[in-house]
């Protein structure tokens, strides 16, 4: 197993650009890799190794004549087969879309390349990022972890890729926890940035209405083995894009050299469904060694925070895209959410949410603001807030709406997967999910961690900070 494969983006591009390697090499130890343990994976729909190792060439040649692309010279990445790419057909896991081939990049795409990035492949999803479990058309993907466990959802292959070594950095995107889920269950960092912080322009693809369906909470992400990384995209994704008007100009925020011991921290499990007993113990085990480094650690919500109503406003909003939204061969909305989800907050929203009327909608809109304001009031008085990202760990392969057993209650599928993080995707705020524990099993737990919105890059100066007293990115036992 080459080192190459597991080094950080941000020292992949050091090293390049101090000629310890070529681009080519390390894009041609990343390839190998990908064929040795791909197969039994299964992270990519499609890989571009010609158009890849042409990149890598050119690179090495720029950097020859003391020419520097950007901060990502020569270093590899992947993409979720959701976001359109120019010259690699774009999918969304569904083989009828098989031979489209998008004419340009989503914004995000174009701001890595242009910072010298080379992609390799589009990474797997949830056919349609409609579930959390990846399995498309081109197959299901498994946990690096244990093979014969999920990689969560949709951005599955997104996860799977940068854990298993495929890719130091993957771009994913999230609605109802999408990025945030897999990069707990595969064990590597992930962020949900604020809402409309980077462009979702080229985020889906055309012929499913493309980035024009849903103008709120849909959110661009991405996956990485370290909180430097997250820091790294962001600065070169973020800014205003004229394709996507609501983006408004890069954030200029002050660096916050506090130590970690001044710092004020809210932690809760309890958003109404129980937790696994060792998604608890993570939760407290980082508590604990917390306040050991002299934070001030509470347990604390917003108050009489109704977190089952948000969740189910949260569904409405979702419910009244899909109920419009133009996906081929897919049951009938209601029926489907019905059969599969039956019990689940989310989905008693979603259906309500797929027959509401103007009047209706607008309530909604008002209800959502009033969720944000309550979050947002909350964390006012603290840094950050810690709270779990999923009710367990990865889980085996299984149907789809199979309810879970915690502690002796029956927990409807989407609640477990989705409580925690579609909270969150309602009101906005960025999230940073945190690889900090593991079940005796040896799967991983991460955390969410939640900040003020448009607070991101001081949410990520604390996670860095977190993670300098805990376990960082281990590379997982496939």
């Amino acid at each position: 197993m080459s080192d190459l494969v597991f080094l950080p983006a941000h020292q992949l591009a050091k090293a390049i650009q101090k000629r310890e390697f070529s681009a080519t090499e390390v894009l041609e130890a990343h390839l190998q890799h990908i064929a040795k343990h791909n197969p039994k994976i299964n992270a990519f729909i499609t890989l571009d190794e010609e158009g890849a190792r042409q990149q890598a060439l050119l690179a090495d040649e720029a950097l020859a004549k003391g020419e520097i692309w950007g901060l990502l010279h020569g270093v590899p990445f992947t993409v979720k087969d959701c976001y359109e790419t120019a010259g690699i057909r774009t999918t969304c896991g569904y083989k009828d879309f098989s031979n489209y081939i998008p004419k340009e990049d989503a914004t995000v795409i174009a701001r890595i390349k242009n910072a010298g990035g080379i992609l390799i492949g589009k990474t797997n999803l949830a056919i349609f990022a409609s579930d959390a479990q990846t399995n498309s058309d081109f197959g299901c993907t498994n946990n690096p972890w244990n093979l014969e466990y999920t990689v969560g959802g949709s951005s599955g292959g997104s996860a799977a890729s940068v854990a298993a070594g495929f890719s130091p950095l993957d771009i994913c995107s999230g609605l109802g926890g999408s990025g945030r889920i897999p990069a707990h269950f595969c064990g590597v960092f992930g962020i949900k940035p604020t809402e409309q912080r980077i462009s979702m322009a080229g985020g889906w693809l055309a012929p499913l209405e493309g980035d024009k369906g849903l103008q709120y909470m849909y959110a661009p992400g991405v996956m990485t083995r370290s909180v430097e990384d997250l820091k790294l995209w962001l600065g070169i994704v973020e800014g205003a894009d004229g394709k996507f008007w609501q983006v408004p100009p890069a954030i200029s925020e002050p660096l916050d050299e506090r130590p970690l011991k001044d710092y004020r921290i809210a932690w809760t499990d309890d958003f109404g469904i129980p937790v696994t007993l060792e998604t608890r113990a993570t939760l407290e085990n980082l508590v604990s060694l917390l306040e050991s480094n002299g934070c001030k650690v509470e347990e604390a919500s917003p108050l009489n925070f109704d977190y089952v109503a948000a969740v189910e406003t949260y569904g409405e909003l979702t419910g009244a895209w899909l109920s419009n939204r133009p996906i081929p061969k897919l049951p009938t909305l209601k029926n489907d959410l019905r059969k599969l989800f039956s019990g689940a907050s989310v989905v008693r929203g979603a259906l309500r949410g797929t027959r509401m009327n103007l009047k209706q909608y607008a309530a909604v809109m008002a209800k959502r603001d009033y969720f944000t304001s309550q979050v947002e009031n909350f964390l006012e008085q603290w840094d950050a807030w810690l709270v779990p990202t999923t009710a367990m760990a990865a889980f085996s392969h299984q149907p789809v709406g199979r309810a879970f057993e915690i502690k002796g209650q029956k927990v409807p599928y989407l609640d477990a997967c989705v409580m925690f993080t579609g909270l969150f995707t309602l009101t906005g705020n960025p999230v940073v999910v945190l690889p900090v524990g593991q079940t005796k099993q040896g799967l991983p737990i991460g955390l969410q961690l939640v900040g003020r919105r448009w607070h991101d890059m001081r949410l990520l100066n604390l996670a860095e900070k977190i993670m300098e007293i805990t376990d960082n990115f281990k590379i997982p036992s496939y």
